[in-house]
């Protein structure tokens, strides 16, 4: 299926490796040319190489830290001066800290909101005048299935994100009359490094290896096993391009039937 991708321009962050990665791998395999961002230089330009040399596309490595007030700004223009406009966004950040609530001082609230929900904020605030001029503008946010179904000793990602998963319902319905789709995807569980650091966390706390809490954490799942980052970013491709047309507001779950609601 042709996605109508090809010669599109893209802006992921948080794409140096995992999810962000995952999607900006599948759209630049679609034709789409990529501007992928993250704070590690080294680790940037190593992914931005390798994703260009697989995918034959134009990927520029736009470094920053979306987290700080002013750089979703500079970020955002830097890739519309590279890419020569912007079709679609994804808007992708690390997740906060594991830990229990009262483990958190006001001061990690405040970083984990600046992280997890403002910097949604200001990417899509900083891209709206550049979308406005696609022909096919589409925003991604990327979330959780926490923000559905809590996941244990993650308080600061299950309360933060669900006010981005707000925001893009939101967005939505204020600029669909501009064309503007906004969609975001709830993942579930999905073989990335963050979910490695969140199982080093359990199995320091549980006095066993990473590989026992992979096993266990797999074994919940209906399908008995992680996601891949290909299965995110083949729904990210989708959702983002021009055969997903009449879709938007939607809060997709990629998380292998692991949310249990029926809504």
């Amino acid at each position: 299926m042709d996605l109508g991708l090809k010669g599109k321009c893209a802006l992921i962050t948080g794409s140096s490796r995992g999810l962000g990665y995952a999607a900006a791998r599948a759209v630049a395999l679609e034709g789409c040319h990529v501007a992928i961002n993250g704070r590690n230089l080294a680790h940037l330009n190593e992914s931005a190489g390798n994703l260009g040399e697989e995918a034959g596309v134009n990927v520029y490595p736009i470094p920053g830290d979306i987290a700080g007030i002013s750089q979703p700004q500079a970020i955002v223009q830097e890739a519309v001066q590279a890419l020569g406009g912007l079709d679609l966004l994804v808007t992708n950040a690390g997740g906060p800290p594991a830990g229990e609530f009262e483990n958190f001082a006001e001061e990690t609230w405040q970083q984990a909101i600046e992280l997890s929900f403002m910097s949604h904020v200001r990417l899509i605030k900083a891209a709206l005048p550049y979308l406005r001029n696609s022909s096919i503008p589409s925003v991604l946010t990327i979330t959780s299935y926490s923000v559905k179904q809590p996941i244990p000793n993650l308080v600061l990602s299950n309360s933060i994100r669900a006010a981005t998963v707000g925001l893009t319902k939101t967005l939505a319905l204020e600029l669909g009359s501009d064309g503007i789709r906004f969609n975001s995807i709830l993942p579930g569980w999905t073989k990335t490094e963050r979910v490695l650091e969140l199982m080093r966390h359990r199995a320091e706390a549980n006095s066993s290896t990473i590989e026992e809490e992979l096993r266990k954490q797999a074994a919940i799942s209906p399908l008995g096993r992680m996601a891949t980052p290909e299965e995110f970013g083949n729904a990210a491709a989708f959702l983002l391009s021009p055969a997903a047309s009449y879709i938007t507001g939607v809060m997709l779950t990629v998380d292998g039937g692991m949310y249990k609601g029926t809504l």
